[in-house]
């Protein structure tokens, strides 16, 4: 998060030294805070990952888009066939992520994704229960859940 931050006053800066306050010019001061950070991460040691962690995000965000309009048409199709194709259930997934942080950003997006619900937490916090609409192949729904939970923590560490 400290990198980010210093990205932000970067391109701050940038926009109070140029006098231009337009998002073009806002964007063009974040990718040149970005490039002078990804420059100097080898010095600082709080700097270091920072340069790596934004094309995974990116790469994230496509991956993400294409889950959910991949369970957008199931869903949809679901809905427009006059029989249902559902098969619900509960399943327990169990976690590599740790902190709550990276357990909240998980179950969120689990709970974005369309056919998909997180439920709840085991005490111990090694467990998310999930509850599918198509819980037809379990193997498959734990796989795909497990990699988005790969990427997510890719993204987070």
């Amino acid at each position: 998060m400290i990198p980010f931050a210093w990205n932000v006053v970067l391109a701050m800066v940038w926009v109070v030294l140029t006098a231009n306050l337009s998002a073009t010019n806002a964007l063009f001061g974040f990718v040149l805070g970005y490039a002078a950070i990804a420059l100097m991460q080898r010095q600082f040691p709080a700097l270091h990952g920072y340069a790596q962690r934004v094309p995974r995000f990116i790469g994230f965000l496509f991956f993400y888009a294409w889950e959910m309009i991949k369970a957008n048409a199931r869903v949809a199709h679901d809905v427009v066939t006059p029989e249902w194709q559902m098969r619900p259930g509960v399943i327990a997934i169990p976690l590599e992520a740790k902190t709550d942080g990276e357990i909240t950003v998980l179950a969120n997006l689990i709970s974005l994704t369309p056919g998909t619900l997180s439920l709840d937490v085991s005490t111990d916090r090694q467990v998310l229960y999930i509850h599918a609409m198509y819980l037809d192949d379990e193997v498959e729904l734990l796989e795909s859940i497990k990699d988005l939970e790969r990427r997510v923590l890719e993204v987070m560490r």
